[in-house]
């Protein structure tokens, strides 16, 4: 299936969520589904090489990989000196965007011809600890499109337990998917090695709306341009591609017989897409620091963030950071002096005591983060 802008169904989606909270559910579920069709040759789990990645989807155009801990893969690629990490990230980003194209596969000895993979449909859908996996990241995949690429779901705090039971995926929802693992597009013999896809209309309101909140990632490109921010204008260059990838997903999802974008479908995905986009780039800016030093400070600017009335004690902020007190009197006089952190000396009952506070409570400096805004579902 594809729209008019040639967009295809491939997505990079990863969820993010504490330990006990359900993350290899979902990923079962899939499984079940998937097996249950007669598909199960279009799994995956995780990426041994780029050469293997490739391998897979020569022999399986249209695979699912499921990889757990995937903030174990980018510290490998970060940390790594070998190139076979390095191949790993230019097929990820490569397959991304061949997915309404043809992958030319990599030459072999003793082979003339090394074939391609047409139109590859390689879907992911990671899982991670939030902290964990925003760590791992380095600028340059902030930058390199790799972290556009990714839509990326935050789980709340974890709500009250329940008892675990059998629940099979419901008869309609295998009922549909097998529908959509014998749909053919094309009438030709060539159906299954090349396929013509389907293309799904949109309706005029619908067409609307897409022009609208590209020119509404355009004005932010233009703004992260202006102030020379190499990666928000990486972000908002594949928001409008985003959001008309998750319109299409949605028109298939709602009627698979005769699918059609709607205004329904591009609101809930401009709308999606958006407010992703602007977390997205505020969880990076908290996370990704460009040395030690610059880790070390964003470390200490979370602790104060998300501390009880928005400021903390010197000694406890002393105490979280676990570092020795002159490293810690040079980081605080290097955040005041940059204006990250106000210093503010309070009476006590005691000698005078000293507390540190972010010079804007609720983060409207911060991009997409409001006052009031919730942080990782506490109050900011």
């Amino acid at each position: 299936m594809r729209d008019r802008g040639d967009n295809r169904t491939n997505i990079y989606l990863l969820g993010l969520a504490h330990s006990g909270a359900g993350k290899d559910h979902s990923r079962k579920v899939n499984n079940d589904i998937v097996h249950a069709i007669g598909l199960g040759s279009c799994l995956g789990l995780h990426f041994a090489s780029g050469e293997g990645l490739q391998d897979a989807l020569f022999q399986t155009p249209t695979m699912l990989f499921q990889t757990d801990e995937i903030n174990g893969l980018l510290e490998s690629i970060n940390k790594s000196k070998d190139a076979r990490h390095e191949a790993i990230m230019n097929t990820l980003l490569t397959m991304y965007s061949s997915a309404n194209s043809v992958f030319p596969m990599r030459r072999k000895a003793g082979k003339e011809n090394p074939g391609v993979i047409d139109q590859p449909c390689l879907v992911i859908y990671g899982s991670a600890i939030p902290n964990h996996y925003y760590e791992a990241l380095s600028e340059r995949m902030l930058t390199n499109g790799f972290f556009a690429r990714m839509i990326i779901l935050e789980s709340r705090s974890r709500p009250e337990g329940q008892e675990p039971g059998l629940d099979p995926p419901p008869p309609r929802v295998l009922a549909t998917a097998k529908w959509w693992a014998d749909y053919r597009p094309g009438t030709g013999n060539l159906q299954d090695f090349h396929p013509v896809p389907t293309v799904v209309e949109h309706t005029d309101e619908g067409r609307q709306l897409l022009v609208e909140t590209r020119l509404q990632a355009d004005a932010e490109y233009s703004k992260a341009e202006a102030r020379s921010d190499p990666v928000g204008t990486t972000v908002w260059g594949r928001v409008s591609e985003q959001v008309r990838k998750l319109a299409l997903l949605y028109a298939v999802s709602e009627n698979h017989l005769a699918p059609r974008i709607g205004l329904a479908a591009v609101e809930w995905a401009a709308a999606f897409v958006m407010h992703q986009t602007r977390r997205m780039l505020f969880k990076a800016s908290c996370h990704v620091a460009a040395g030690e030093f610059d880790a070390l400070c964003l470390r200490a600017i979370e602790k104060i963030r998300n501390a009880p009335g928005g400021e903390i004690g010197h000694s406890v902020l002393l105490k979280r950071l676990k570092i020795p007190k002159r490293e810690f009197a040079d980081l605080m006089d290097t955040l005041a002096c940059r204006g990250d952190v106000e210093v503010k000396d309070v009476a006590t009952s005691g000698r005078t005591g000293r507390v540190y506070r972010l010079p804007c409570v609720g983060e409207e400096s911060r991009p997409g983060v409001k006052e009031g805004a919730p942080i990782d579902g506490h109050a900011g």
